[in-house]
């Protein structure tokens, strides 16, 4: 039985969770659904992992798992910073801070709350988009438990995948070839205009945003409160409105802060999508041509934040986010994200991902603008990092089980793909 619903940010319809839905069913302008939990008071459990947060996550399949964000109060980077209160959410791989996610991506955390959505009696093949990490975690999600995925992923992300987890008969994988992220967006959704499968829907699946929100209430139960500031590099801007609807969850509990932490979300120049729109105080995202886009992408040295499309407008969207948290944008260049890896690296002592090191080198910009107090409670999510010191479980040689052409995604493509898991 589930104990919450759905609710349109838009029109506040209500809906009781099938555990697919990803929008409301009333004609307006687009809107983000949200879950609403009826436990007021943030009480966390006794597991071990993220599931000691259930309270705030959907739940209808039973699913276990040992992924959990690791919070600790920075010394070395926060003097280095002239930061009193630097607290590190490490969602990646380092056991002996406490996080335990096992792709070394806050990925992991998606993936498990998204599939323990989900009713026990769906048997349709999940359809997953992706442009590496998110597909990784599905992967090993779904190969340990037996469940049915079809994964898209661009041909250039299948080492990724293959270099950290295997995958197992239950899950396949299309890769298309010389396409970028959003062609594989729209390809998964050709796919599932066959009721045999069913579109994991990325940010719009309430899902994913719960999941990742643990690590916000994970530093909650460390710092005792919410912090004042919340620093994390966005794409999709999934993670950054899920720390923003956990920290709305624990205001309302009214015992650990009345303030939302202000989002501080960074992105990696020269393709700053929301950045641009924020500081232009558009209410929009701002017009960028095919040829600029695909110009901008090709620089990015995090590739992963390469979402043409995020969900800055919408109502429950980035753009609300930040004017309810009293928030701000940054842009970094590949310079300053490896520079801010090499420090963090060097001063906490394990390595981190490129999209982790845009939201250091964002935290340092803030810090010598003099846009953060130096007595400031502030929380610094590092997305991914500590895969240095995961096995390889996989093996980098293989091949996907369908590599398609783009010449072929106007003919066969789609129902070849459907073929694979029938």
């Amino acid at each position: 039985m589930r104990d919450y619903f759905l609710t349109c940010t838009g029109c506040g319809a209500r809906y009781l969770d099938d555990g697919s839905r990803l929008q409301c069913a009333n004609d307006h302008a687009p809107a983000l659904l949200r879950s609403v939990y009826p436990q007021r008071a943030f009480e966390p459990g006794a597991a071990a992992s993220m599931l000691r947060y259930s309270q705030w996550l959907p739940g209808a399949r039973a699913l276990t798992t040992t992924a959990r964000t690791g919070v600790y109060r920075s010394t070395a980077l926060a003097a280095h910073l002239g930061l009193h209160e630097l607290w590190v959410a490490f969602s990646g791989w380092w056991p002996e801070r406490g996080a335990t996610l096992p792709t070394g991506s806050f990925k992991d955390l998606e993936a498990v709350s998204v599939l323990r959505r989900l009713e026990p009696s769906d048997t349709r093949t999940l359809v997953i988009s992706s442009a590496g990490n998110t597909a990784l975690a599905f992967a090993r999600v779904c190969t340990e438990n037996d469940l049915p995925a079809l994964i898209i992923v661009p041909l250039t992300g299948w080492t990724d995948v293959m270099a950290h987890t295997e995958v197992g008969p239950s899950v396949r994988v299309v890769a298309l070839a010389d396409i970028g992220y959003e062609e594989t967006i729209a390809f998964a959704r050709d796919v599932c205009a066959n009721s045999e499968f069913i579109l994991e829907g990325g940010v719009r699946n309430i899902g994913r945003r719960d999941g990742m929100g643990t690590a916000m209430l994970a530093a909650v139960e460390a710092i005792g409160r919410l912090p004042d500031y919340y620093f994390q590099a966005v794409g999709s801007a999934a993670g950054a409105l899920a720390a923003h609807e956990a920290a709305l969850r624990v205001r309302a509990d009214g015992r650990f802060g009345s303030r939302l932490p202000r989002l501080m979300l960074s992105q990696n120049a020269p393709f700053t999508p929301l950045h641009d729109a924020w500081q232009a105080e558009s209410p929009v995202l701002l017009p960028r041509s095919a040829e600029t886009a695909a110009a901008q992408l090709a620089g990015l040295g995090a590739f992963v934040l390469s979402n043409q499309a995020p969900p800055y407008a919408p109502a429950g969207g980035v753009r609300e986010a930040l004017i309810e948290s009293d928030g701000g944008t940054y842009a970094v260049t590949n310079r300053e994200l490896e520079n801010a890896r090499a420090i963090f690296a060097e001063l906490e002592g394990t390595d981190i991902e490129p999209a982790a090191g845009v939201a250091v080198a964002s935290l340092t910009q803030a810090v010598r603008a003099g846009n953060v107090a130096p007595d400031a409670a502030v929380l610094l999510h590092i997305t991914g990092g500590g895969r240095a010191a995961l096995p390889i479980r996989g093996a980098t040689h293989a091949r996907p089980t369908l590599v398609l052409e783009r010449r072929e995604l106007a003919t066969t493509a789609v129902e070849r793909a459907r073929s694979l898991l029938r």
